[in-house]
């Protein structure tokens, strides 16, 4: 049986069991909005709606914390690259965990003892308020819709191959509709709601990815050499399939591009604004500490199960079927479901179906997550400290946060759209490298450098999310390439897929360079109290 024949007889079972589909899927959807609308009627004020009360536990937080981080490109992405590329897209997610080491030694506890709801109020601690809080606000809603711009190309792709869509305008529907529930979650939700909806999406994405992984494994009789050399004799490749270079090694500019993306990956979750804003939804900086730690093993252990999704689906799926499902391999692990329940029965609809549904709660969390995370930052840092200069009461600050979930879900709607058809990890690794060239420099400079200005802070914030962002527009990833947003044009010039081996040594030279030539005197007095204040919480919200 051809590949073509094969993708058309998965979309033919998934279409006799579509029922089922939607049913799961409405099942999932009608539970979230339930605790919604539940954690909606508690949030009774600013520290409800931006973070949780502040009243979750450890583990808890932690449950969210790796609900946030799992997104659609560690589920989807990554085995979809694995699935292609072999070792080379396994270095994903060594990438992923490996960056946690960074959030939880230098980020983590200062953070929590040092802010209230957002980056910008480190920032601000001791610094002018208006010019750092318009930066931290403008860099976290830029970050935040590269990382949603994944999400929503994720979302296209799953739902089109559950139901059978191929159209384009079917695809930008089923991107419209997740743009429209994240709205609705944030809305109504604020932190309360998105962390229920992210630890509930947690458990089922660990148990959904146990099964897969149990059952790849009973294939291959618990025989994990077995199945990668089937996974590297069924990939075309040989053993060029289990060793580096298949995708980075080729050129000497694949090689620079794997080193820019390890850079970004491992230095960008510790400044990502969803993961950033988590550390204040518990009572204390212990506790952020102890989420970190649980949000570490849990997400270690999703990781090493990245192996099976990957490699599973490289053994038991043709490389033509995979691609010609989607080119970016983005749907390796639904079809890994649907052969391992079987292609031509009940069985494999079922999976497939279960899967994809949990897999699309994986996308629902994320895109609310980062919708709270971009519109707290409007509405606390730019709307009521810049635009209302600190006299915006709490009500006016969370209408405005709820206007600005408006405004990220359409724009949101409209890339995503544009980006269906982009391989989810890649995208996500772009959010990583803006996160680590703009926000990262300047939260460190601002916890650890004394001498550290405003003046340094704006070159940091804008620096480094001025070149990451141009480098990125200007990228293979935008133009000149068949799996580019725009493959059809070309005005490329900057040859890496990853701009942070450019962009984040930039953004901390900025940093440094701005408060060497700034003519405005440190507040050592302010940095003195931030540095007690960061290390032991004494006077933390």
């Amino acid at each position: 049986m051809s590949p073509v024949q094969q993708t058309v007889l998965a979309a033919g079972e998934a279409s006799e069991h579509r029922p089922l589909i939607i049913s799961l899927f409405a099942v999932f959807v009608v539970a979230t909005l339930g605790i919604t609308i539940w954690a909606g009627r508690q949030t009774k004020d600013a520290a409800d709606f931006y973070a949780g009360g502040r009243q979750f536990s450890a583990f808890q937080n932690g449950l969210a914390v790796s609900g946030d981080y799992m997104s659609a490109a560690s589920f989807l992405g990554i085995a979809g690259a694995i699935a292609i590329f072999g070792y080379d897209g396994f270095l994903y997610s060594i990438g992923f965990l490996v960056a946690w080491l960074v959030a939880l030694l230098l980020v983590a506890e200062p953070l929590r003892n040092s802010g209230r709801y957002t980056m910008g109020d480190v920032l601000a601690y001791r610094m002018r308020q208006r010019p750092v809080r318009t930066a931290a606000g403008t860099s976290t809603i830029v970050v935040s819709i590269f990382y949603l711009l994944a999400q929503m190309a994720g979302a296209g792709v799953l739902v089109s191959l559950l139901l059978g869509i191929t159209s384009d305008a079917g695809k930008i529907g089923i991107v419209a509709l997740v743009g429209v529930l994240m709205i609705v979650y944030v809305s109504i939700g604020g932190m309360k709601g998105t962390t229920w909806v992210q630890m509930v999406k947690a458990v089922l994405l660990i148990g959904g990815t146990l099964l897969i992984t149990f059952l790849v494994l009973l294939k291959f009789n618990f025989n994990i050499s077995d199945l990668l050399g089937t996974a590297a004799e069924k990939s075309g490749k040989g053993s060029a399939f289990l060793e580096p270079g298949l995708q980075y090694g080729l050129t000497g500019t694949s090689k620079l591009d794997f080193i820019s993306l390890g850079i970004a990956l491992v230095l960008g979750t510790a400044g990502l604004p969803h993961i950033l804003i988590r550390f204040y939804t518990v009572p204390n900086a212990k506790a952020a500490r102890k989420s970190v730690n649980w949000a570490i093993g849990i997400i270690g252990a999703f990781y090493l199960m990245t192996i099976a999704l990957g490699f599973g689906a490289a053994a038991l799926i043709s490389q033509d079927e995979i691609i010609e499902s989607n080119p970016a391999g983005n749907t390796a692990a639904p079809l890994l479901a649907l052969h391992l329940g079987g292609v031509d029965s009940a069985g494999g609809a079922i999976l497939l179906a279960t899967i994809s549904a949990v897999a699309f709660a994986t996308i629902l969390a994320v895109v609310a997550g980062l919708t709270l995370a971009s519109s707290s930052s409007f509405a606390h840092d730019i709307y009521a400290n810049v635009i209302k200069k600190g006299k915006a009461t709490e009500k006016e600050e969370m209408q405005a946060a709820r206007w600005a979930t408006v405004l990220i879900g359409i724009v949101s709607i409209a890339l995503g759209a544009l980006a269906r058809d982009l391989n989810v990890a890649g995208l996500v690794a772009l959010a990583f490298a803006v996160a680590a060239s703009a926000n990262l420099p300047t939260i460190l400079y601002s916890l650890f450098w004394k001498k550290f200005t405003t003046q340094g802070a704006l070159w940091s914030i804008y620096g480094g999310l001025i070149v990451a962002v141009g480098l990125v527009l200007f990228s293979p990833v935008v133009s000149g390439d068949p799996k580019a947003m725009f493959p059809d044009v070309d005005f490329h010039w900057f040859p890496l897929k990853n701009p942070g081996i450019i962009s984040i040594p930039f953004g901390f030279l900025m940093g440094w360079l701005g408060t060497v030539l700034s003519k405005e005197e440190p507040d050592t007095g302010k940095y003195a109290e931030l540095e007690v204040r960061s290390l032991t919480g004494t006077g933390a919200h």
